[in-house]
């Protein structure tokens, strides 16, 4: 899920900030504020399972760590993707070496889920913008159509589905995961 309604207003980033936090989030990008979709059953299955998923694979060995709905304020916008992925070691602590509260960098991997009438290009958008700021991998998941198309860095995006295996950070280098294995997480009977 992502940006869905038009700016509702104009300040600048500090003054977002410190306005209190919404439910569904919102999110300060291009200027304007807005709120992202209420979550939906497709979506939030996604969510739940992309994220578990990649936190059985990375977490143990101390090599990725999937967060949902983390507000990420980098480069003078403040967006909370449906999942950002960190790499272990640019996790940000506070000084007693817990996880911070506030991450103020860009994921290394984002994933965003189409919700129903939601606009591709205002998510697309994010994605693109992260990837301007330092992220190395973005997956565009649309439900309807079972298909991820993957982001990367200086190339152009591709639309992935059914059997094709995707892109995962370098760090998870031994793990495949396939279209039909996101979607079949929607799968309950």
């Amino acid at each position: 899920m992502t940006l869905s309604i038009e700016p509702t207003s104009t300040l600048s980033l500090d003054e977002f900030l410190k306005l209190p936090e919404t439910k569904p989030a919102s999110e300060y990008f291009d200027g304007g504020i807005y709120q992202k979709p209420m979550p939906q059953g497709q979506h939030s299955t996604l969510q739940v399972e992309f994220a578990s998923t990649v936190n059985q694979v990375g977490k143990a060995k101390k090599l990725v760590y999937a967060f949902t709905e983390l507000r990420c304020t980098f480069a003078g916008k403040s967006i909370v993707p449906d999942i950002a992925v960190f790499e272990w070691q640019k996790i940000p602590l506070d000084e007693k070496g817990r996880i911070a509260n506030k991450f103020e960098i860009a994921p290394d991997w984002v994933i965003e889920i189409l919700s129903p009438e939601q606009s591709a290009n205002k998510v697309i958008r994010k994605i693109l913008f992260c990837l301007q700021n330092g992220t190395k991998l973005g997956y565009f998941l649309d439900p309807d159509d079972e298909s991820i198309t993957v982001f990367q860095p200086n190339q152009l995006p591709e639309v992935k589905d059914k059997q094709d295996i995707l892109p995962v950070l370098d760090v998870l280098q031994n793990w495949q995961l396939t279209v039909e294995d996101v979607f079949n997480w929607l799968s309950f009977v």
